[in-house]
Formats: structure tokens, sequence, C-alpha cells
């Protein structure tokens, strides 16, 4: 498994299924595979426990698998999880699902957010986009310390589930801390 590129990108952008004022934050990585194959991957919902890190399982609950509408929970453990609900779907190419604890809204402190996974051709690879995108609560307060602290959080964890995805596509094998570490150290 090669280091591959990175690129990290945030901005504020005005998403226009929200109409709200965004955060964005997205980390960018190679990973060795045709991009047939990482869409394989990438569009079966129920793997997201291999390569996010802190999820431990996953379930697909709706009847439908893939595609627009089609929802999975996420569990932190055996009894907590987060929905994440597909709200757009480029077919072969990435998705954007909403994040959400059923009907109560996105996880704490988000008014809204939303994670967009693209992939792109590079020749006998592919690169993969891994985006959050968010609105925070408190308005210019939430933006304040957004921009303070949280970010810096987001950054990092947007950083490891791309890595993560990388490792998962590359090995196959499921991701460890030890794995996710390894490869942050050549980076």
């Amino acid at each position: 498994m090669t280091a591959g590129k990175v690129w990290y990108s945030m901005n504020s952008m005005a998403l226009s299924v929200a109409h709200l004022q965004a955060t964005e934050v997205s980390f960018r990585v190679t990973i060795a595979v045709q991009r047939e194959r990482a869409w394989e991957l990438l569009s079966d919902l129920s793997l997201a426990h291999n390569y996010v890190p802190g999820i431990i399982d996953t379930r697909i609950v709706t009847e439908r698998k893939m595609g627009v509408g089609a929802s999975r929970a996420v569990y932190q453990s055996k009894t907590k999880f987060m929905n994440e609900t597909v709200e757009e779907w480029n077919d072969g190419y990435g998705f954007l699902i909403r994040l959400h604890y059923g009907d109560d809204g996105p996880p704490f402190p988000f008014k809204e957010a939303w994670f967009r996974y693209a992939i792109e051709d590079s020749g006998t690879d592919t690169i993969l986009t891994a985006r959050l995108i968010y609105v925070m609560r408190w308005g210019f307060a939430g933006r304040w310390l957004d921009r303070l602290l949280l970010n810096r959080f987001v950054k990092i964890r947007i950083r490891d589930v791309a890595l993560s995805i990388k490792i998962y596509y590359e090995t196959g094998e499921r991701v460890t801390s030890e794995k996710l570490h390894k490869l942050k150290a050549t980076l």
C-alpha cells in the first residue's frame, strides 16, 4: 500500500439543499484500485463499519439498499447509532448522505449535516474525496466556535475516514487504529 497523494480543503459555501451558510471540510486521497472496484465497495452501504473509525456495525434500515432514499444505521456501540440517508446518488461516482438521529436531526452541535463520498478516475487508481458539509447551531456564535475549535477536530476526523477507506479498499481488511496510525506515519 502506498501513501498516495492527499489534499485538504475547507471553505464556506452556500449549500443549496438547505439554503444556509455551510462549512465544508474535505480530504482527498489516491487509492490503488480502479474506480469500478472502488464504486463496488463504496456503493455497498452496509460496509461502513469496516472503514469508519469508531463504527462497530452497519445495518441497512430501508428496503432500498442503494440509491436515493436508502438509509443505514451506523452503530458506535451496541445500542447507540446514527442514521445516514442517501439524498443524492451519482451512479459510479459517489453520493451524498444526510446525517441524523431519526426525526431528531443531526449530531450535536450541528443544525444540519451531510457527508459526500466522491470518486474519480486517476489512471489505474482512484481519487476519493470525503467531505463533511455542516451548518452549526447558534448562528454567528456557532460559526465562531467552529472556526476556533470544532473545525480542527472535523478536519482530523475526515482525514481519518478517507485514509481508512484507502486501507480497506486496498487490503480488503477491516481497519484498526494500528493500521490507520501506520499509514498516517508515512504521510
